[in-house]
């Protein structure tokens, strides 16, 4: 179920990918494409098969049957650190940042595949733009910090490896109202900058209001995909997703 809004160039395209642990099916078959300089949202209940479908794409978990393509090449079956030199960054849901190192060792670990130092060096100052606490706090244990700056860490670190693909996984998750209104501003900032965003969030209200496409995924299988204005005004996605 390829959503051909218009006639740009694919970037991301899954095709018909199946995918799961042991012997658990999470995905039955999905079709998704994300173009360049898109946000395009995922949304889905618990359990659905969003956190899946990014690990199928970062390499994380290996699909059964169908493709993977990004930028022409094919994904299916290379390591994640091979995905990654592709240009595809992936924040974990959970925030995953290494407690014991500082903000900014976790940043360089972000840019491990890199070796133009002096281009590091530039894109480290960039990140102290857009998210002028980690700045602040660059000395400071990551273990330390307050969940909504771990989350902003996860996607500067992220963001290191200057992907033109970046996986965002549950970025709201557990944050007060407010530092949720400010990860959605910085994801826009994000994507304003040219980094095209494949976006898993429960809070689908805030998803689509920053999204240009999106993705509804019911029990592994795609159901509806549209613009995020029509998925926003569908009755179904309403009633299901955004309280009526």
């Amino acid at each position: 179920m390829l959503c051909a809004v218009c006639c740009t160039p694919l970037m991301l395209v899954l095709d018909g990918v199946v995918a799961g642990y042991g012997p658990t099916v999470c995905l039955k078959g999905i079709d998704l494409e994300v173009r360049p300089g898109e946000i395009v949202a995922l949304l889905g209940a618990n359990g659905a098969g969003k956190t899946t479908t990014l690990m199928a794409i970062s390499g994380l978990v290996r699909p059964r049957q169908g493709s993977i393509t990004f930028g022409g090449a094919r994904l299916n079956g290379i390591a994640p650190e091979a995905v990654a030199a592709l240009g595809i960054g992936h924040v974990p849901e959970g925030r995953r940042v290494f407690t014991r190192l500082t903000v900014l060792e976790n940043l360089r670990l972000g840019a491990y595949l890199r070796r133009d130092s002096r281009a590091m060096h530039e894109d480290v100052r960039q990140m102290w733009e857009l998210f002028p606490v980690l700045r602040a706090r660059q000395r400071q244990l990551a273990g330390t910090l307050s969940g909504g700056e771990q989350q902003m860490l996860a996607m500067a670190r992220g963001l290191m490896g200057r992907p033109t693909l970046l996986l965002l996984d549950e970025p709201s998750l557990g944050l007060a109202p407010k530092l949720v209104r400010t990860v959605f501003d910085i994801i826009t900032r994000i994507n304003a900058g040219g980094t095209a965003i494949l976006l898993v969030e429960q809070n689908a209200r805030m998803a689509l209001s920053v999204a240009h496409r999106g993705y509804i995924l019911e029990t592994g299988a795609v159901t509806l995909c549209d613009s995020a204005k029509a998925l926003a005004g569908n009755p179904h996605v309403k009633s299901a997703y955004l309280g009526g």
